[in-house]
């Protein structure tokens, strides 16, 4: 757990950085595939799930 926590964040920090540059290429679309996958495997993943289903309700609902 530990370390994909520390892994969540180090792909985190990489991704913000390489949106925040402009530099988009296959590398950061690697650093992007492996956050999500990280993030996914640990306890952040339920309430992002929450959300992402409570927006497409209110999308759907419009």
């Amino acid at each position: 757990m530990a370390v994909t926590i520390s892994l969540v964040f180090l792909f985190g920090l990489v991704l913000f950085f390489l949106l925040r540059s402009n530099s988009l290429s296959y590398g950061s679309a690697f650093i992007a595939v492996m956050f999500g996958f990280f993030l996914a495997s640990t306890g952040a993943a339920e309430p992002i799930n929450q959300l992402a289903n409570a927006v497409l309700d209110a999308v759907r609902n419009l």
